[in-house]
């Protein structure tokens, strides 16, 4: 059991919706939940994949097939953030709707070797629908913990079953290891002295070092059968799939291997739609695909610094690890087919709604804690309007010294803060790699007019613009005062002895962790 807490209701303001459409949205609702069974969902999250990354947002040589498929069937988001522009604190706002600074996974990721993780007292997607009756299962880069015997895997965190790398896979030596066939070695060394990265299906490791070349066969066969032996049993079903692709090193099996136009970025990219093509053939063939919502979208923009092979922000400004657009708007995705109608919304949306709209949904209770996100419902069943009206951008080692970096109202964000990132570097723009600095009065930029953050806004003669600060100083006064921050996770620092090891009784390690 989750420890209680009293849930307040967000202090971001909220925009009404009309009568029509509460009306219609609460007749679907009526009609969803008296239909013969739950509906499942499929939440599909790449890592480092930018905004410019997939056909569908305009590359010209990516090739996705089936995630453009998937966008010309279902609703494509083109307002959509991350709450992080790194890898584990983004991850921990998705499955708990609660910022990272919430629930303690900050600054930075965790580790191998990291003492601490997600807390089992918050309260996963998972967690809200087990109570009523659903399978679910995790496939791929868990990276919200380890620990102590494995105390912080998915299994101990709602899901029943597992099978994967507990963190991205550049975190062990991997430079003698094959990422492309027939035994191209990976292009990029570790910066973690570690074990080699292991293949964990629930609690119990399978296969250490993983095997690149077969790892996203068995992530799709692992997926595809939970999906029919769910679909069988006639019990709804949360399916999570954390790939591992795009991140660094790149690497790919024979099907995609050499088949893209962009090189190995490219297929990985190529991988990683293959098995989403494999997903979707399961969910008609097993005839659930009616009574499905799939979500796909990315943990945080593309890490720049590994140049071709790091990914694309397209028009956004920077990359991973900075609050600037390309490091935190996202490619997003919903189908649900004969639910969701085709189209593009401007709507404003994060990962942070995906579990009140699943809990919605699901005809589930809200954990009672304060929550950051808010149902996308409207969204995404009348093309309606979204209830979040504001987006707040925390850099990747958030303090209360600085408070929020960056807050989008409506159209307009404000940078009181701006700092780049060594993920960012490469790029000919030096802001994506300058040191942090203060802006007062804040840069402000219309998004709509320039999504690329290249011209900030005067404020001299412009007194509705003056109005706009001042009440996107009054949301950010607000939320602040609201925020209270976790104890930090990775504050508790690292401990060797707790890297995963096949045999951990071996010596010397980490060399001897092989199986």
């Amino acid at each position: 059991m989750k420890r209680a807490t009293r849930r307040v209701s967000s202090v971001i303001s909220l925009k009404l919706h009309s009568r029509m459409d509460r009306i219609l949205l609460a007749i679907f609702l009526t009609a969803w939940t008296c239909s013969a069974s739950p509906p499942n969902f499929v939440l599909l999250f790449a890592d480092d994949l930018g905004f410019g990354d997939l056909g569908s947002y305009g590359h010209p040589s990516s090739l996705t097939p089936n995630l453009d498929r998937l966008a010309a069937g279902g609703l494509r988001f083109t307002d959509f953030y991350c709450s992080s522009p790194v890898c584990s604190p983004s991850r921990a706002s998705l499955l708990t709707g609660r910022y990272q600074t919430r629930s303690g996974i900050y600054p930075g990721v965790l580790y191998p070797s990291s003492i601490g993780g997600l807390p089992l007292n918050e309260t996963t997607i998972a967690e809200v629908l087990k109570p009523l009756g659903y399978a679910t299962a995790v496939v791929g880069k868990w990276h919200l913990g380890f620990g102590s015997k494995g105390m912080y895997l998915p299994t101990n965190q709602g899901f029943d079953h597992y099978l994967g790398i507990p963190y991205s896979h550049d975190m062990g030596p991997c430079q003698n290891l094959t990422c492309f066939p027939p035994d191209i070695k990976c292009f990029e060394t570790s910066d973690v002295v570690s074990v080699t990265v292991p293949l964990i299906h629930n609690e119990v490791i399978i296969q250490q070092p993983a095997n690149f070349l077969d790892l996203e066969r068995a992530y799709s066969d692992f997926a595809t059968t939970f999906i029919t032996t769910s679909a069988k049993k006639q019990q709804p079903f949360f399916l999570y799939y954390p790939s591992q692709h795009t991140h660094h090193p790149q690497y790919a099996g024979p099907d995609a291997a050499g088949k893209s136009l962009r090189g190995p970025f490219g297929d990985a990219l190529l991988e990683l739609d293959n098995t989403i093509g494999k997903l979707m053939t399961t969910l008609e063939k097993t005839g659930v695909i009616n009574n499905t919502l799939v979500l796909f979208t990315s943990d945080n923009g593309p890490s720049l610094i590994r140049t071709s092979r790091g990914g694309n922000a397209g028009l956004l400004k920077c990359g991973k690890g900075t609050t600037y657009e390309g490091g935190m708007r996202v490619p997003a995705i919903a189908f649900w087919s004969g639910t969701i109608r085709p189209g593009v919304t401007h709507e404003l949306a994060s990962t942070l709604d995906v579990l009140p709209t699943i809990t919605r949904l699901a005809g589930a209770k809200l954990p009672k804690v304060m929550l950051d996100g808010v149902d996308m419902t409207e969204i995404l069943v009348n093309r309606g309007k979204s209830q979040r009206e504001a987006m707040v951008f925390y850099p990747t080692d958030p303090i209360k010294k600085y408070g929020l970096f960056a807050l989008r109202l409506g159209k307009y964000k404000a940078h009181f803060y701006t700092r780049g990132s060594a993920l960012s570097g490469t790029t000919p723009d030096q802001d994506c790699t300058q040191d942090v600095k203060a802006h007062d009065p804040p840069l402000i930029f219309d998004l709509e007019a320039d999504p690329s953050e290249h011209y900030p806004l005067s404020l001299e003669g412009q007194p509705e613009l003056q109005a706009v600060l001042e009440r996107i100083k009054k949301v950010k006064k607000q939320f602040e005062s609201s925020m209270v921050f976790g104890k930090s996770e990775m504050a508790k620092g690292r401990d060797p002895s707790l890297e995963p090891c096949c045999n951990p009784d071996c010596s010397p390690k980490p060399e001897c962790c092989h199986c």
